[in-house]
C-alpha cells in the first residue's frame, strides 16, 4: 500500500555493506520497517543517511507490506528540522535514549494519532528549549498516559506508591513500591507540563534514583521489557 505519512525514526540497523533496516512510527500506518537499500553508497540518492538519526521527524512516502515483509521509502522529506537535538551533546543522549524506550514500548501496526501528536510536539519542545535536565522524566511519565498505565493519581499524598497497581497506597505491599524522597519527587512531576519542569530543584543523584524508578516502572508493565543500554550514557552526560 502506498501512503504518504509523517514518520518518527526509531531505531535504524546496517544491512550489508550500503543499506539500513529503518524502524519508524507512523501517523498513518503506526510501527513501520523500512528497507533503505543503497543509501549508505549512493551520494545523489533521494533519501539521506542523516534523515535516519534517532527521533527525526520526517515526512515519507512509501510502501508498506500487508504481509508483514519490509516496506521501502521512495522520498523522504524533514518534517520538522532540529536545530540542537541532534547537536546538542545533552539533547542527543536523551534523543537516544528515548529512542531506546519507544522501540520496546511502540509495538503496533495500527495508527495512533494521539500518541504520534505527543512525540512530535514532545520533540519539538526538546529543541527548542535549554532548560531539559528533568525532560525525559516529565516524557517518561507523559508517555505512561498513552500506554495506559498512567499514575493514579488518587490518595497522592499517601507514602507509598505501588509499581504493579499503579497507584498510591497507606501500606507497603508484597509489590515493589517507591516511598520516600524519590516518591515526593515523583509527585512533584504529576501534572506539570515541561514549560515547569525545570522548576523541580533535582540533583543529579535524585534525578538518576527517580529515573531508575521510573524504568523499574516499565519494566513492570510493559512484556519484555529491559532496561535501556543507554541509561548508563545519559547518567554520565549529567553526572
Amino acid at each position: 500500500m502506498r501512503i504518504r505519512t509523517k514518520a518518527i525514526v526509531l531505531a535504524t540497523l546496517k544491512y550489508g555493506d550500503s543499506s539500513l533496516i529503518a524502524r519508524a512510527f507512523t501517523s498513518e500506518a503506526g510501527l513501520q520497517s523500512f528497507m533503505l537499500k543503497g543509501i549508505l553508497r549512493s551520494r545523489k540518492g533521494k533519501l539521506k543517511p542523516a534523515f535516519f538519526q534517532p527521533l527525526t521527524q520526517l515526512e515519507v512516502i512509501a510502501r508498506t507490506n500487508p504481509s508483514g515483509k519490509l516496506g521501502y521509502i521512495q522520498e523522504a522529506l524533514l518534517s520538522y528540522p532540529y536545530t540542537t537535538v541532534h547537536s546538542d551533546i545533552r539533547k542527543s543522549t536523551i534523543a537516544l535514549f528515548l529512542s531506546e524506550i519507544l522501540g520496546q514500548c511502540i509495538r503496533e501496526e495500527n495508527p495512533d494519532p494521539s500518541l504520534f501528536e505527543f512525540l512530535e510536539a514532545s520533540l519539538q519542545w526538546l529543541d527548542q528549549h535549554d532548560k531539559i535536565a528533568n525532560f525525559h522524566i516529565g516524557f517518561l511519565i507523559g508517555l505512561t498516559r498513552h500506554l495506559g498505565f498512567y499514575p493514579d493519581t488518587n490518595n497522592s499524598e499517601a507514602p507509598f506508591f505501588d509499581l504493579i497497581e499503579g497507584a498510591f497506597c497507606r501500606e507497603p505491599s508484597l509489590n515493589p513500591c517507591m516511598s520516600g524522597a524519590e516518591l515526593g519527587h515523583f509527585r512533584m512531576f504529576l501534572g506539570t507540563n515541561f514549560d515547569a519542569i525545570h522548576t523541580i530543584r533535582l540533583t543529579q543523584k535524585q534525578r538518576q534514583l527517580l529515573l531508575n524508578q521510573l524504568v523499574s516502572y516499565f519494566e513492570v508493565h510493559l512484556h519484555g521489557f529491559n532496561k535501556p543500554r543507554s541509561l548508563v550514557v545519559l547518567d554520565a552526560v549529567f553526572s
